[in-house]
C-alpha cells in the first residue's frame, strides 16, 4: 500500500513525458484550437495526416502521417513519392479536429501572390530537412510570395477574446519584410484597422528590440510590436539560436511574448502588460483566420521556416507553456544534410555540363553579366574555357550548402535576380548571398545533380533557350515549362575547363 503514492508520481510523470504541446495545453484549461506541423504529432494519440503533397511529374498528392501516434513524420513517405521529380506542400493539416486546415493563400489588399489568379506560392518540400531524434522530417520553407490560409476557420478566438500561439521556426532564416506571421488574421484578406490581427512573427522588421534582430514580436495588424509602445522595446533580445519557440498570447488589455531555445533550455518572458498605447489595440478585435508565412492583408514580402505551431483557446499560464517548451526541447530538433548527390569539394574548379539530349556538348556559361549554356570543347579557347568554369565555394547565404565563383571573375558569383541567372560582384549584401547559394541534390533524370535555389528551394538552375534561370516545375513563366524539365535541371559536374 504504501507504494501507491509513489507509483501515482511515476504515472503522472511518464503522462507529461508522452503527452504532445496540445495534450499540455488542455490539461492547462486552454486547449488547442489549430494545430499544424510537418514534422510530428502535437497530440499523443494524433495518427493523422500531417500535410499533403502535390508532385510536378503528374500531379498526383499523397498525404505524410505521423510514423506511429504521437511521433515523427514519415519521412521516407515523401522521399518516396518525390523521387525523381520535385513536390510542393499543397496542404498543412489542423490535428485539432476542428478542420482548421491552411492552403494556398488567395490575393489580398496589400499583394497578389506570383501564381495564377494571384494566389501566393506553395512551399517546396524539401527547403527545410531536419532530424527529431535522430528522424528526418521536413519543415515549411517560406519564401517571398509563398503563404498559407485559412479564412473560414472554426473555434478561433475573435474579438477581445483570449488565446495563446506558439510557433518553432528556424532562428537564422528571416528578412525585414513584411510578415513571417502565424496566428489569428482578418477573414478578409484586407487590412480592416488596428487590432484586428494578432500573430507570432519574427524577423527583422517593426519596432524591434535590442541588437540588431531578428526579434519575437506580435502582429496586431498596422504594426510589428514588442511591447506596448509602437517603437522599440529593449527588453525584446536578439535570437541567436537555430530552432527558436515564439510565443505571443493576448488577453483583455493584457499580452505578452516570450521566447527561448528550440533546441534546449527554458523561456524567458521578453513583454508582459497592458495592450499598446495606440488607438484600436484595447479593446482588441481580432477576426479569426489563420495564417502562415504573411501579413493579414496577404502582405507576402517576408521568409522564415515553420516547424510547428499551434492556436489556444483562453490565455495560458507560463507554466503552462514551460512545460510546451520542455516538450519542445525533448523532441530534439536538430539539423542535417541539406545536399545529395555526386558531392563538390569547396576550392575546386568544375564545369556543369548540360544533360538534355539537344544540348550534350553545352556547358552553363557567362557572357558578361548574363549566364548562358555554350558549346565547349578542347579546342575552345582560354577565355571560353574560363567563362565555363566555377570555383566552389562554401555557401555565402548558408554554409550547409555552396556557391559558385566566376574563374574569370574574382569576387563575381552565380546569383539569380527575378529568377534569372547572372554573375554579379558581391556586394555582402545578406540578399546577394542567399541569391548566391544553391544546393545539390541527385540529378532528377538520374544523371549528376539538380541544383536548388536556396532561397526559393521550389526552384532549380535551369537552362532554357540558351540561358540560365531558376525555374519551378510548372509555373507562370516560359522557363517554367513542364517539358523536359528534369533533363534542363540535371548537369553533369565535372573538373573545370579552367
Amino acid at each position: 500500500m504504501l507504494l501507491r503514492p509513489s507509483l501515482l508520481a511515476l504515472c503522472s510523470f511518464v503522462a507529461l513525458a508522452l503527452a504532445g504541446p496540445c495534450d499540455i495545453y488542455s490539461s492547462g484549461g486552454t486547449p488547442c484550437v489549430a494545430a499544424h506541423s510537418t514534422t510530428r504529432a502535437l497530440y499523443s494519440a494524433y495518427s493523422g495526416s500531417l500535410y499533403q503533397l502535390r508532385r510536378g511529374s503528374d500531379n498526383a498528392t499523397t498525404n505524410v502521417t505521423p510514423l506511429s501516434a504521437g511521433g515523427v513524420a514519415n519521412a521516407g513517405t515523401q522521399d518516396s513519392f518525390c523521387a525523381s521529380t520535385t513536390c510542393l506542400i499543397t496542404i498543412i493539416y489542423d490535428q485539432s479536429g476542428r478542420g482548421n486546415h491552411l492552403t494556398q493563400a488567395p490575393p489580398g489588399g496589400a499583394a497578389s501572390g506570383p501564381e495564377a489568379n494571384g494566389y501566393d506560392n506553395l512551399a517546396g518540400a524539401t527547403g527545410a530537412p531536419v532530424t527529431l531524434n535522430g528522424s528526418k522530417a521536413y519543415g515549411v520553407f517560406v519564401s517571398p510570395g509563398t503563404g498559407y490560409r485559412n479564412n473560414a476557420a472554426s473555434g478561433t478566438a475573435k474579438g477581445d477574446a483570449a488565446q495563446g500561439m506558439y510557433a518553432v521556426v528556424d532562428g537564422t532564416h528571416y528578412n525585414d519584410g513584411c510578415c513571417f506571421d502565424y496566428g489569428n488574421a482578418e477573414t478578409n484578406s484586407q487590412d480592416t484597422g488596428n487590432g484586428h490581427m494578432e500573430t507570432v512573427y519574427f524577423g527583422t522588421s517593426g519596432g524591434g528590440g535590442s541588437g540588431s534582430g531578428p526579434w519575437i514580436m506580435a502582429d496586431l495588424e498596422n504594426g510589428l510590436f514588442s511591447g506596448v509602445n509602437r517603437g522599440n522595446n529593449a527588453g525584446d533580445p536578439t535570437i541567436s539560436s537555430r530552432f527558436v519557440t515564439a510565443v505571443v498570447k493576448g488577453g483583455p488589455n493584457l499580452w505578452a511574448i516570450r521566447g527561448g531555445n528550440g533546441a534546449s533550455g527554458s523561456l524567458s518572458t521578453f513583454y508582459s502588460g497592458a495592450r499598446p498605447n495606440d488607438s484600436g489595440y484595447n479593446p482588441m478585435q481580432k477576426e479569426g483566420a489563420i495564417i502562415l508565412g504573411i501579413g493579414g492583408d496577404n502582405s507576402n514580402w517576408s521568409q522564415g521556416t515553420f516547424y510547428e505551431g499551434v492556436m489556444t483557446s483562453g490565455y495560458p499560464t507560463d507554466a503552462t507553456e514551460n512545460s510546451v517548451q520542455a516538450n519542445v526541447v525533448a523532441a530534439g530538433y536538430a539539423t542535417t544534410s541539406m545536399t545529395s548527390g555526386p558531392a563538390l569539394t569547396v576550392g575546386s574548379s568544375i564545369s556543369l555540363r548540360a544533360t538534355t539530349s539537344c544540348c550534350t556538348t553545352r556547358y552553363l556559361a557567362h557572357t558578361g553579366t548574363t549566364v548562358n549554356t555554350q558549346v565547349v570543347s578542347s579546342s575552345s579557347d582560354s577565355t571560353l574555357k574560363q567563362q565555363a568554369s566555377w570555383t566552389v565555394r562554401t555557401g555565402l547565404g548558408n554554409s550547409a550548402c555552396f556557391s559558385f565563383e566566376s574563374r574569370d571573375t574574382a569576387g563575381s558569383y552565380i546569383r539569380h535576380s527575378n529568377s534569372q541567372l547572372f554573375v554579379n560582384a558581391n556586394d555582402g549584401s545578406k540578399l546577394f548571398h542567399e541569391d548566391a547559394t544553391f544546393c545539390p541534390q541527385s540529378g532528377l533524370n538520374g544523371q549528376g545533380n539538380t541544383i536548388r535555389s536556396w532561397n526559393y528551394p521550389a526552384r532549380y538552375i535551369r537552362h532554357y533557350n540558351a540561358l540560365g534561370y531558376i525555374a519551378s516545375n510548372g509555373g507562370v513563366h516560359d522557363f517554367d515549362a513542364t517539358a523536359l524539365y528534369n533533363d534542363d535541371v540535371s548537369w553533369v559536374i565535372s573538373g573545370g575547363w579552367a
